[in-house]
């Protein structure tokens, strides 16, 4: 662009010589000097304006100033919200004995059992009671000390002996917990909910659940778990063996906590497979005279921790001396659910039977820590 206005003005000083030389000429004369002075300086003066620093093209552009730089304030923080969580609550689990409606005979003895987490803050001590709270009490005592200690989290059964009325009907009793300073509390989110026992009393001997005597452990496995022979791969195991025994090992593990974090109050059994791919160990039980209405009951678990856990579980019997079969197997992985179990061996009655408790592993046996809670026969 410079350049074009550059040649322009060279187009313009010869248009103006030119036309000084076309002047007309007073008496014919030539220019003066002077014209030709004024002229040139008029060009001079026209391309200095061109080629100076301060023309409009070449005028430095204003100098930036960037904006101050914005101060980020932290953000108002929000103060994390507290949960309260009462000293004194329970959660209901599960009837363990005469669910809701169960049918019982007039004057019939019986005992409720309720499964109970402690979901308070505070642990139960032995002195905690089941306390009667309203309804019909069936004979029930006014109080029952628990007489264990359950942490919070952990899970209890809580019994209580009652007597169905002689009337026919539906009677339910609510029941609650006291503490050691004599505060009652029950279930749900303000502990203020009783947990109940119903039953339907019904005339008749031919009553299907009805019986005359109350709910009776026959058998305690974990009581008697070194009267049993255990054996694995490895050849006969010593009881109580030892948790780093590679040949597989059964010991006493009361008071468990499973994979659900739940901590069961109780006898409890732990066995361990062979520490071996597929690895397997079985404890045989003495002889036990099998009667009408016995049934084998028990919780299993992994206990917790053991997060490759991945086993079988089996009910096995001889009866009479006669080959191994099963009553039940049942697989369990760590992420799976504890699970209840209550089989009826009513049809081995009159037979003189040899339980076994055994487990498999599936693949490696590595952490294959297999529970059992409570396993007993009961009639």
């Amino acid at each position: 662009m410079r350049q074009i206005r550059f040649s322009l003005i060279l187009v313009l000083i010869f248009s103006i010589l030119l036309s000084g030389c076309n002047l007309p000429r007073a008496g014919g004369s030539t220019p003066t000097d002077s014209v030709m002075t004024i002229a040139a300086k008029t060009v001079s003066v026209q391309l200095t304006a061109l080629v100076s620093p301060t023309s409009g093209t070449n005028t430095p552009l204003p100098t930036l100033t960037p904006p101050a730089t914005a101060t980020l304030q932290p953000a108002t923080s929000i103060p994390p919200t507290v949960v309260y969580v009462p000293c004194d609550r329970a959660a209901f689990v599960a009837d363990v004995s005469f669910p809701d409606g169960a049918v019982v005979a007039p004057n019939q003895n019986f005992t409720k059992t309720w499964r109970l987490q402690n979901n308070g803050s505070c642990t139960w001590g032995p002195s905690y009671q089941l306390t009667f709270d309203s309804g019909e009490a069936m004979g029930g005592a006014a109080s029952t000390p628990l007489n264990v200690s359950v942490a919070p989290g952990g899970v209890v059964d809580v019994s209580v002996n009652l007597k169905a009325p002689a009337a026919a009907g539906k009677y339910r009793g609510y029941w609650k917990l006291r503490n050691s300073s004599g505060a009652v509390f029950g279930i749900g989110g303000n502990a203020a909910t009783a947990f109940w026992v119903e039953v339907n009393v019904v005339s008749g001997s031919a009553t299907p659940t009805a019986t005359s005597a109350a709910p009776l452990v026959v058998y305690d496995f974990a009581n008697n778990y070194c009267a049993a022979q255990w054996v694995s791969g490895a050849g006969v195991l010593p009881c109580p063996g030892t948790e780093v025994d590679a040949a597989g090992f059964v010991i006493r593990k009361d008071n468990p906590t499973l994979q659900n974090g739940v901590l069961y109050t109780g006898r409890a059994l732990q066995t361990h497979p062979q520490w071996v791919d597929d690895g397997v160990t079985t404890g045989k039980f003495p002889p036990l005279d099998v009667q009408s209405g016995y049934r084998f009951k028990t919780t299993i678990g992994c206990l917790n921790g053991g997060g490759a856990c991945d086993v079988t579980f089996q009910f096995n019997y001889r009866a009479n001396g006669g080959p191994l079969q099963s009553l039940g197997q049942w697989n369990m992985k760590y992420t799976d659910a504890p699970k209840d179990l209550d089989v009826d061996v009513s049809s081995l009655a009159g037979s003189s039977v040899e339980f076994v408790l055994a487990v498999m592993a599936h693949g490696s046996s590595a952490q294959d820590w297999a529970i059992w809670f409570k396993p007993v026969i009961m009639k």
